[in-house]
C-alpha cells in the first residue's frame, strides 16, 4: 500500500512539474534598425494629439501608419528649457525592438528660461509587427 501510494506521489509530482516550462527569450541583436527623427511637423495627426493628452508626466506610445512605425518616448514635465532627447539604440532581437534614450539637460552656456516644458522624440522606422521595448 505504501509503494502505491508513493508511487502516485511521484506520479503527481511529474504531472505538475511536465506543465511547467522555461521559456527563453531570446535577447540577442539581429541588427540595429535605421531611423529618422521625425519633427514636430510631420508627426501624425492622431499621435500629436496622443502627446499632448500625456505629455506631463512621462509616456511611451507607438503608432503605425503607412507602412512606417513611429516610436514615441516623452519625458514629462520639466522646470526650465534647454532639455534634449538622445536616442542611444534601436535595434531587433527575433522577438522585439528595443529603443534606448536618454535625457539630457540643459548645457553649462546654454541660456535657460524657467518656464515648463515637455521634451519628447519621436522616431519613424519601417513598419514592424514586433513589440516594442523601451529600454
Amino acid at each position: 500500500m505504501r509503494r502505491i501510494g508513493g508511487l502516485a506521489l511521484v506520479l503527481c509530482l511529474l504531472m505538475f512539474t511536465a506543465g511547467c516550462s522555461v521559456q527563453e527569450s531570446n535577447l540577442e541583436k539581429l541588427k540595429d534598425l535605421d531611423f529618422t527623427v521625425v519633427d514636430e511637423d510631420n508627426i501624425p495627426e492622431e499621435m500629436a494629439a496622443e502627446i499632448e493628452e500625456r505629455k506631463e508626466k512621462p509616456f511611451k506610445t507607438t503608432y503605425a501608419d503607412k507602412g512606417a512605425l513611429y516610436i514615441c518616448e516623452g519625458y514629462g514635465a520639466q522646470g526650465s528649457s534647454g532639455y534634449s532627447i538622445e536616442v542611444t539604440d534601436v535595434y531587433e532581437t527575433q522577438n522585439a525592438i528595443y529603443i534606448h534614450t536618454n535625457l539630457l539637460g540643459p548645457a553649462g552656456e546654454e541660456e535657460v528660461v524657467d518656464q515648463i516644458t515637455y521634451p519628447y522624440v519621436v522616431i519613424k522606422i519601417e513598419y514592424n509587427e514586433k513589440n516594442v521595448v523601451f529600454d
